[in-house]
């Protein structure tokens, strides 16, 4: 059992779905972002944006490694800082463009 954390845009939420449950069913467990403020157009704060951001660097020290959303090659500013943060601190990273979670996890 691994504990893992997805990275990646909050505009992708299906794919996190994805990731989670895929992940979740091989026996990880699995932290995500606490919600999409992207994807369902929620407003936050520069302060509320900085103390997730840091939030998500504490999830980052608590796994084992990192799974990153990475849609179509994309890859925000905060996600490139997540992923240099893992690679600093030695943690494997895994992406989501490498094809690992098929499109329908429960049928698949």
């Amino acid at each position: 059992m691994r504990i893992i954390t997805l990275c990646g845009s909050t505009k992708f939420k299906k794919q996190f779905e994805q990731t989670n449950a895929y992940l979740t069913l091989q026996g990880n467990i699995v932290i995500s972002v606490a919600f999409f403020e992207h994807s369902e157009g929620i407003q936050i704060t520069k302060e509320q944006a900085e103390l997730l951001g840091n939030l998500h660097f504490r999830k980052i020290d608590l796994s084992d490694e990192i799974f990153v959303i990475d849609v179509d090659g994309y890859i925000g500013e905060s996600t490139r800082k997540e992923i240099e943060y893992a690679a600093k601190m030695g943690k494997p990273i895994r992406y989501y463009s490498g094809g690992e979670v098929p499109s329908n996890v429960f049928n698949g």
